[in-house]
């Protein structure tokens, strides 16, 4: 199953602001009229539709080894310490995807907004001074320490 055949939780989201389905959304950024924002959305989804699966493999993980109908001896403290590190790691990704996301989102342009002209900055000029500032003098040979 492809990337664009998966939902991620923000799937809605991206739906509303660019008017149309994910698989849409994905021909449309083929297309030669494709904006920035809609290549960079999709890609961050990309990355969130992985991250998410790996949250919901390491809790599934977990929940299965924590069911009821489990053995206790079958339980393993490190395992789940192992399980609790790989938890942490795919919601730290996820959580960094969706930051991403959402700041791609509040800061690009309205649909249909032209962007606008490319900021020009001022050259910086290297002027030289009248009177170079002497050097201090130097205080005089590093003795070396003794044990």
């Amino acid at each position: 199953m492809s990337v664009i055949e998966k939902t991620s939780t923000q799937d809605g989201r991206l739906e509303q602001v660019f008017g149309a389905p994910v698989r849409e959304l994905y021909a449309q950024a083929t297309g030669p009229e494709a904006s920035a924002a809609l290549v960079r959305a999709l890609e961050l989804r990309s990355f969130l539709v992985v991250a998410e699966e790996q949250v919901a493999r390491v809790r599934d993980r977990v929940h299965e080894a924590t069911a009821a109908h489990r053995d206790m001896d079958e339980l393993s403290a490190d395992d789940l310490r192992f399980d609790a590190q790989w938890l942490e790691a795919a919601l730290a990704g996820r959580d960094g995807y969706v930051a991403a996301l959402d700041q791609l989102l509040r800061t690009m342009p309205e649909p249909g907004q032209r962007p606008g002209l490319p900021v020009q900055f001022a050259q910086m000029k290297i002027t030289a001074v009248a009177s170079p500032v002497p050097a201090p003098p130097r205080a005089g040979p590093v003795r070396a320490r003794r044990p």
